[in-house]
């Protein structure tokens, strides 16, 4: 009969311990998952439906599909980072140039927009630039050295 007592012992006696410690290295490219690519999906899926929140569906219609679209493009990029990090995370750039055109959106696309829907842009901006450069930098450190 198996032994079910609450101690457990030691993985490191384990016979596959250095491959499962291997394969748990080359799934997490020694970054933090949780710290980078969820608050981007969150910032994609916000991006994406801010145009109902904050109801400027008839004040800014130009903005509408382009927020939605945006929103789309972040939250795709951050299922890639997630998926296949060790390719995806060269386009950590892309969230940063998403996130510069999210600030300077509301004068392009939109049609005098009031002061509402600016803030939400350059916040949505900022905060996708800022989580750009922190992906971009935890490429840059993970990335092997030659």
């Amino acid at each position: 009969m198996a032994n079910v007592s609450p101690t457990r012992g030691d993985l490191s006696t384990h016979p596959d311990a250095s491959e499962m410690r291997a394969r748990y290295a080359r799934v997490l490219g020694g970054r933090d998952v949780a710290l980078v690519d969820g608050p981007v999906f969150l910032l994609g899926l916000y991006c994406a439906v801010s145009p109902w929140i904050l109801h400027y569906t008839t004040s800014q219609p130009a903005l509408v599909p382009h927020n939605l679209i945006v929103g789309i493009a972040i939250g795709l990029l951050a299922l890639g980072f997630t998926n296949t990090p060790e390719r995806m995370y060269g386009l950590s750039w892309a969230t940063c140039a998403i996130g510069v055109w999210m600030i300077i959106s509301p004068w392009i696309v939109g049609e005098s927009p009031d002061a509402g829907v600016v803030w939400n842009n350059v916040i949505i901006g900022a905060l996708a630039v800022v989580l750009g450069l922190v992906c971009a930098g935890t490429a840059a450190k993970s990335a092997p050295r030659s």
